[in-house]
């Protein structure tokens, strides 16, 4: 038998897992008949131990405070990140249809201020993906590889 995998939240064990670690413990003990000790048969009384499967392990993790903080991390960067984003691009194109005076004021040369705006939408998609790139690595990526790794440990031991 292995070790059990490290859970979330510590629970007591089942009034089955104390039967079995008595069994289990009794059958060590038994020899009194001077044979070897016989590791005890299941009971028909008794319900086999329940290893949880896949998706009881997942909604544990899902419910962990780790799994929690993560999520929270993320939706505090992407919410406002994603709506200042489309109020940039929606002002972009209201502004070209709703003041083309002004879009097509010059700025330098033939360059004029809806070249500039449409650059700008450029700049920003590529500092928003640096910015998110960023955010995950310093501040999500190292949490979510741990709860990777312990659902995946715990995952191997239900035979997923």
């Amino acid at each position: 038998m292995g070790t059990r995998p490290k859970r979330f939240a510590d629970k007591e064990s089942s009034p089955v897992e104390q039967l079995d670690e008595q069994e289990r413990a009794g059958a060590r003990d038994d020899g009194a008949d001077g044979g070897a000790a016989e590791f005890p048969r299941q009971r028909a009384d008794v319900p086999a131990p329940r290893v949880p499967g896949a998706a009881e392990i997942y909604l544990e993790v899902q419910r962990s405070p780790a799994f929690q903080e993560v999520r929270r991390r993320y939706r505090r960067f992407a919410f406002p990140a994603t709506l200042a984003f489309l109020l940039w691009y929606l002002a972009y194109v209201v502004a070209a249809t709703a003041a083309p005076g002004l879009m097509a004021r010059p700025v330098a040369g033939a360059v004029n201020v809806a070249m500039v705006a449409g650059l700008g939408q450029f700049l920003t998609t590529f500092l928003l993906t640096w910015a998110y790139a960023r955010h995950a690595r310093l501040r999500r990526d190292r949490v979510a590889l741990q709860l990777r790794w312990d659902t995946q440990e715990m995952t191997r031991g239900a035979g997923q």
